[in-house]
């Protein structure tokens, strides 16, 4: 069910919005007329919205894959961790929406000057699955350039890959769609289900329930074993993974377990410690 809130402040914000987007100054992404650093595509920031530039300190740092968990609000989403932080104007398109839009035209049709490979936008979904998809379907269709799709039996590229993640009742609607612009955050029970990579592209999970290790003293080699078995079955279908609930405190068991992740064929690393993650993906020489 959706949440209520007053409805006049968030008119009063698209008003606003209306007015267009002033991008802020940025290192990576800036529309200078270079190409810019090598985006670290291996990069997932999680919690994005909870720094103090929600987006643009992610692609300051080159980030690949951003996250959002989003709320329905009347026909609104808004933007937060818990119902109660709920802020009218905080919403999904002024937080990520119409500055990635922005940024795009900038840029050539990239996210990243010179970079056509698709950043990844994932949206948690707080609310109830279904109702809240049918909203966020509505919004991301208002951006018909920004969005990789899922029309005519095959998935056409764009700027951004939306993933759909949460609340497990999004699913439903989703299925039944013949064209989206959006896609849908696995399990790894998915691994062994029929669905095809056109819809769910990532696999996410919770490492603590599938692991004991988390950084201190050497990776149980049946550990290490079955996580290069999850990469290995995800990749074959052309899917990609990230674990949640990985150790996130700056030191030697964070960067062990980092290190075994990317070994292990993980595709994000996922942190809300941006220059944490930056440093160590530079000295690892990740792509």
């Amino acid at each position: 069910m959706a949440l209520t809130t007053r409805r006049g402040a968030l008119t009063a914000l698209g008003a606003a919005l209306a007015g267009g987007v002033v991008l802020p100054a940025g290192r990576a992404w800036a529309a200078d007329g270079h190409r810019g650093p090598h985006p670290l595509w291996n990069a997932h920031a999680h919690n994005d919205y909870e720094h103090p530039r929600p987006l643009f300190d992610a692609l300051d740092h080159r980030f690949g894959s951003v996250e959002a968990d989003i709320f329905l609000v009347g026909d609104q989403l808004l933007v937060a961790h818990e119902a109660t932080d709920l802020d009218p104007t905080r919403t999904l398109e002024s937080l990520y929406l119409d500055p990635l839009a922005a940024l795009v035209r900038a840029n050539e049709g990239c996210v990243y000057r010179g970079w056509r490979r698709p950043v990844q936008l994932l949206i948690d979904i707080k609310t109830e699955g279904s109702s809240t998809y049918l909203e966020l379907d509505r919004h991301l269709r208002r951006y018909p350039q920004l969005f990789t799709r899922y029309a005519g039996g095959r998935v056409h590229p764009g700027p951004l890959t939306a993933v759909v993640s949460g609340d497990r009742a999004a699913r439903i609607p989703m299925e039944a769609q013949t064209e989206r612009r959006a896609f849908y955050d696995g399990r790894l029970s998915d691994l062994a289900g029929t669905a095809p990579a056109s819809f769910i592209p990532l696999i996410s999970d919770n490492w603590t329930n599938n692991f004991t290790w988390l950084g201190v003293g050497p990776f149980p080699d049946a550990e290490r074993q079955k996580l290069r078995a999850i990469t290995g079955q995800a990749h074959a279908g052309g899917r990609q993974v990230r674990f949640w609930a990985t150790p996130d405190t700056p030191g030697p068991a964070r960067d062990a377990l980092w290190t075994e992740l990317l070994a292990g064929g993980v595709d994000y690393l996922n942190t809300d410690d941006l220059a944490g993650l930056e440093a160590f993906l530079d000295a690892h020489g990740s792509v």
